[in-house]
């Protein structure tokens, strides 16, 4: 994937080594099972909800005033950027042939409102891809010749000048998605190209690596990182936002005693500002409703995928990334699988779902715009407590907790605060002389004073 006149070879012996390392920081394994040690993470920056939070929004699959309806309750939340889905084999049914009777409204009405957008190309069209003939999947394949994509990405780019970001292809680490097995260096060809066809005819957008599943890893290379190989080949070059998918099976990780996914966020992220990263973007995770049966995910339920998405969300906004995209704005119809179907803030008819209200009453707390701050020091015990300190713009101070187990601790110096349950909206008013008893939940609180 090299550029010629950008590649350096001495820089990407410097890569090589950072995301080796990487590597190896990314898959380290939840240590033995036990008690969760607490753990206090510290903002490493504000937080304009606007502009860091936005959902990934499947508009395509509803008509108008179906999408425009779930717009507006994406915007009653104060949020602004979505991650829209366009599927290459529907859109380019035939070569050159746009569906442009479908797109056009779409992108106008996302301009109208203001709406921030990433758009990601996927599927191969019809005319371009490379599966053997009868496969029954032929858009899972890749193009055949990398300019078939990368001219209908310039396409798309010079007709809706408005949109912020393209991003070329979705979780090219999967074989579902790039079959019949992932391919780094066919993935990084197709990449080159479609950088440098939209920066010579689409310039000033921005460009995203294809979100990588998980942490890149590639299933059939043994857990190899996608990301790694990339970079040996020139990814860091090219300035993209890098981009990945960090879905786990709770909020924590996929061991929430070890807190792996704090581990690898925080490690993983720190190799790639080494390694020459711009943007960081975590642009797909979430969890799904759904009813079974079992795949995958747990079954969490409707009140589950609520708890889940907010302690989540409160981790992410005190880690190393520049924009996050919950997965996603509305469940989908039957189309989509029963795991799939489920994982919105939204029902199919575009009215508020649990995680919904949990979401909003979490952003009315916080309000607009958070500035690092420091969780208060307490006594007492509550077992593997997690805590996080901020400090909204009217300079009331807020401090985000839950823990492995309930407990109560008790806060010195504070005459009175008032503690939020997300999950509930319930809001009382604490305090006792000098000090504030406060109970501590295995859900998203907030104490505000």
């Amino acid at each position: 994937m090299k550029e010629p006149g950008v590649f350096k070879m001495g820089l990407m012996r410097v890569v090589g080594s950072v995301l080796l390392a990487g590597a190896l920081l990314w898959g380290v394994s939840a240590c033995a099972k036990g008690e969760r040690a607490g753990l206090e993470l510290l903002p490493p920056r504000p937080v304009v909800w606007a502009d860091y939070l936005g959902v990934n929004a499947h508009f395509l699959w509803f008509e108008p005033a179906r999408y425009r309806k779930q717009m507006d309750q994406l915007q009653a939340l104060g949020l602004q950027w979505v991650r829209v889905d366009l599927h290459w084999d529907t859109i380019e049914p035939r070569q050159g042939q746009f569906r442009w009777d479908v797109l056009d409204p779409l992108m106008a009405e996302m301009e109208r409102r203001g709406l921030q957008a990433e758009v990601y190309l996927v599927g191969s069209a019809p005319h371009a891809t490379s599966a053997p003939a009868g496969s029954p999947n032929p858009d899972q394949y890749p193009p055949k010749d990398p300019a078939l994509y990368a001219r209908a990405m310039v396409q798309l780019a010079q007709r809706y000048p408005k949109v912020v970001a393209w991003q070329v292809w979705n979780e090219p680490n999967l074989p579902a998605f790039w079959q019949p097995r992932e391919d780094p260096a066919a993935y990084g060809q197709l990449l080159l190209t479609t950088v440098q066809a939209m920066r010579r005819e689409a310039p000033g957008r921005k460009i995203v690596l294809g979100g990588m599943g998980y942490f890149s890893q590639m299933p059939t290379r043994n857990g190899a990182l996608m990301v790694e190989a990339l970079a040996k080949g020139g990814l860091f070059s090219l300035d993209v936002i890098t981009a990945y998918h960090p879905y786990s099976l709770y909020p924590e990780g996929d061991d929430a005693h070890a807190m792996d996914f704090v581990q690898r966020a925080r490690q993983g992220n720190a190799s790639l500002r080494a390694a020459g990263a711009g943007e960081i973007w975590a642009d797909e995770w979430g969890w799904s409703s759904y009813a079974g049966p079992k795949e995958e995910q747990p079954i969490i339920g409707a009140q589950g995928q609520a708890d889940f998405v907010t302690r989540r969300l409160a981790l992410m906004s005190a880690l190393d990334y520049d924009k996050i995209f919950l997965f996603a704005l509305s469940d989908l119809d039957k189309r989509a699988g029963a795991r799939d179907r489920r994982y919105g803030l939204l029902d199919e008819a575009g009215d508020a779902k649990p995680v919904y209200n949990a979401v909003q009453r979490l952003l009315q707390i916080t309000g607009p715009r958070l500035v690092p701050g420091k969780a208060p020091t307490f006594k007492g015990a509550a077992p593997g407590l997690i805590s996080i300190g901020w400090q909204r713009s009217d300079g009331r101070r807020l401090w985000l907790f839950w823990a492995a187990q309930p407990g109560q601790v008790q806060v010195d110096g504070l005459s009175q605060a008032v503690l939020h349950d997300v999950l509930t909206g319930a809001r009382k008013q604490l305090g006792s002389g000098d000090a504030v008893q406060v109970p501590v939940s295995t859900s998203l609180s907030v104490l505000e004073w």
